[in-house]
């Protein structure tokens, strides 16, 4: 009971504070899942420059929240870059121009990365386990996007049809899943000094996106 008090209260300060912020600011409150460059724009021009540094705070951190269930990958890559600017401004090492111009761009990264997954012919969740594959590091790039895609591809098929409604909590479906994982990776090549991180990053984003999938296959005991 105490936890549900602390959980609405926690909601309710949050959505209280953010509210407050757009209304000294003057301006309407934003699709945050868009940050179009319009609301972007206003709130660079805003001359209460603190004000305009918390706002964005708030907008982004609500962001890196929503990704985070769907892509874990790209959620803990922004909300390492958010804490470190977040960070620099705090410690006083950059000026609130500079940090807002920063946390702006950050806003664009976040919305060009939203879009990712149509340039790569992926969907979200392809896009997410091709994240997971580290696609950024030089020793897996020499694979080419086409092979990481289709790697993605099939790790979102054979997870999918291997998962089990309590696969969390059975240590023998997992491994099962990390058996079949790892021969995905080694069948198109992947590094294979890169694997053993791969299958943790692929079972971790498996675990956040099956909340969400709808078709699991039942649990055959």
């Amino acid at each position: 009971m105490n936890l549900a008090i602390r959980q609405i209260v926690s909601r309710a300060v949050a959505s209280e504070g953010v509210l407050d912020i757009f209304a000294a600011a003057g301006l309407n409150k934003p699709d945050i899942s868009v940050l179009s460059d319009d609301f972007l724009a206003e709130v660079q021009g805003m001359p209460q420059r603190n004000l305009a540094v918390e706002l964005l705070q708030k907008l982004l951190r609500g962001e890196v929240a929503v990704r985070r269930r769907t892509n874990v990958v790209q959620a803990r890559s922004f909300a390492e870059m958010l804490e470190q600017t977040l960070r620099r401004y705090q410690n006083r090492a950059v000026e609130a121009a500079h940090v807002i111009e920063e946390l702006i761009q950050l806003a664009r990264e976040m919305r060009e990365a939203a879009a990712r997954g149509k340039r790569l012919g992926l969907t979200d969740d392809e896009l997410a386990f091709y994240d997971a594959l580290e696609t950024n590091d030089s020793a897996v790039q020499v694979l080419g996007d086409e092979t990481l895609r289709a790697i993605a591809r099939e790790l979102v098929d054979t997870v999918r049809r291997n998962l089990t409604i309590d696969w969390t909590l059975r240590e023998n479906v997992r491994a099962q899943l990390r058996v079949l994982v790892r021969r995905i990776l080694r069948k198109h090549g992947y590094p294979p000094d890169k694997q053993e991180k791969a299958t943790r990053t692929v079972l971790e984003q498996a675990e956040v996106l099956s909340e969400g999938w709808s078709l699991i296959c039942p649990d055959p005991a």
